[in-house]
């Protein structure tokens, strides 16, 4: 339950410096609303980390940063302001962020709020629900540039990855990821293979005890 998440703003919040500077700022979560993935962050959900800066991505790539920011958090969201590399890649998107080609925000970041399966799986539904559908806690982990419209689509794929250097992401036409239940039950089957692995090695050392083997 550590995965990197994405969840894109729904509305155009970049806005490049009108300099030759290569300054930007924006917001790139809007706190209080329900996104295109039904969950809504509530204020202060970065409050716990926010430390230093940050990579600028372009579409969440790992091996493609176009900049660097801070971040800052308000009432309303989490803001941003930052520079833009003097490099082909951060030139582009500058490009493509005055043009409108690629104008819009979407946050990475790793929960930090969720309890582990098995409790989850305690849980009834409605407070299941309600747990994950509303994000109290959770790690920044980068801010990406995307092009433009994708932030409003409905349903689009929520990717992860395993760090923060993932180069790969799952295909889109990649299965389901498993069920709470499917989980639970994982687990589980782990609990009870280690209880079993556990008193095999009582019974044998009982064994040994009682032959006097040593």
């Amino acid at each position: 339950m550590t995965e990197i998440e994405f969840r894109s703003a729904d509305a155009i919040e970049l806005r490049v410096g009108e300099g030759g500077d290569g300054t930007f700022e924006g917001l790139a979560c809007r706190y209080n609303v329900v996104d295109s993935y039904g969950t809504t962050f509530h204020a202060r959900a970065f409050r716990k980390g926010l430390k230093g800066s940050y990579a600028m991505l372009f579409m969440h790539s790992p091996m493609q940063p176009v900049g660097t920011f801070i971040a800052d958090e308000r009432d309303d969201g989490l803001y941003i302001s930052g520079r833009y590399d003097d490099t082909a890649a951060g030139r582009d998107a500058r490009t493509m962020a005055r043009s409108g080609s690629a104008p819009e925000l979407s946050v990475g970041f790793i929960r930090t709020d969720l309890p582990t399966w098995d409790k989850l799986d305690q849980m009834g539904d409605d407070e299941r629900k309600d747990v994950l559908d509303n994000i109290r806690g959770a790690r920044l982990v980068e801010v990406s540039q995307i092009t433009a419209r994708m932030a409003a689509v409905p349903g689009s794929k929520l990717k992860t990855v395993r760090s923060a250097l993932g180069a790969l992401y799952e295909d889109l036409d990649a299965p389901a990821p498993p069920t709470l239940d499917e989980q639970a039950a994982a687990e589980q089957q782990r609990q009870a293979a280690k209880a079993a692995r556990l008193e095999e090695r009582r019974r044998r050392a009982a064994l040994l005890r009682l032959t006097g083997v040593s």
